[in-house]
């Protein structure tokens, strides 16, 4: 989820409601806070708490919550882990450390002191493209087979054979979640089981149908739906995300482009591409 900003870039709590709403009326099988598409570098800690709260009070048990806990020092994951109040979470997301650059061994002691300090169900995050660091396969399935509790990763490498590789010789109890939207097709083809997403804050209705269509083996129908948001899926990442992501929801007039520094807006002309799709596509904007 993205988090909403008004025109002075305070939270927009309203807005936030009303897209966990329209998230929770349009097949949304889970939802995941306070991560990279949620600006979450940029919020307070008090801010957090607030958006972690009203989301857990509007959903009210209805569909899962995963919550962002990540930094690139392994004390502080652990002591928010051990202090915070994770009542209504259902499990949380943990990036692999960034621009400490450590080594596989030390991603493996990473995760290895997260899971073994909490009962918590632990979703993997790798995305080398903002961590600087690849986890490897092997690190992955060390991790996967060590550590009960670690259910699961958030593929964002990039590397199809990487993620082949996991996904055949995981074991039965983990799952590999697409974490590019645009690779996420091929990535159920192979057996991933979905996909943590941008564009699903604001197509979830039609993205989760790809999905659903894909995991029933109905491929041709799939590639469809793949193929309709295959330009949205560049366009989202051109200017940054969540720029991509925000430009859209506010085209359709459910948020104010607004992000916090150091992102900015995507340049006028992605937006007014970014428009002409969203009419193409005959959705209002």
């Amino acid at each position: 989820m993205i988090t909403p900003f008004k025109e002075d870039e305070s939270v927009d709590y309203d807005a936030l409601r009303r897209l966990v709403d329209y998230l929770l009326q349009n097949s949304t099988d889970f939802l995941c806070i306070l991560a990279t598409t949620a600006e979450t570098p940029t919020l307070s800690e008090d801010e957090k708490h607030q958006i972690k709260d009203l989301v857990i009070d509007r959903v009210n048990g209805r569909i899962p919550i995963v919550m962002g806990v990540s930094s690139n020092c392994t004390r502080s994951v652990i002591h928010t882990l051990e202090t915070e109040d994770f009542t209504g979470i259902d499990a949380i997301l943990s990036v692999v450390p960034y621009y400490n650059k450590p080594s596989q061994e030390g991603i493996y002691q990473h995760y290895k002191a997260i899971a073994t300090s909490t009962d918590m169900p632990i979703v993997l995050y790798n995305v080398p493209g903002r961590t600087g660091v690849n986890m490897k396969a092997e690190t992955t399935l060390r991790i996967a087979n060590d550590f009960p509790n670690v259910i699961a990763v958030k593929e964002a490498s990039g590397d199809i054979t990487q993620m082949d590789d996991i996904i055949k010789n995981k074991p039965n109890t983990f799952q590999v979640i697409s974490g590019d939207d645009g690779i996420t097709y091929p990535l159920l083809t192979l057996g991933a089981v979905g996909v943590i997403s941008v564009i699903g804050n604001a197509f979830p209705r039609e993205f989760s149908r790809m999905i659903r269509l894909a995991m029933q083996g109905d491929y041709a129908n799939a590639l469809t739906i793949h193929h309709k948001f295959a330009e949205l899926f560049k366009l989202l990442f051109v200017d940054g995300n969540p720029a991509g992501v925000k430009s859209m929801l506010n085209a359709m007039g459910m948020i104010e482009n607004k992000l916090r520094l150091p992102l900015v807006p995507t340049r006028i002309t992605t937006y007014d591409t970014i428009r002409k799709v969203l009419n193409d596509l005959n959705i209002k904007c």
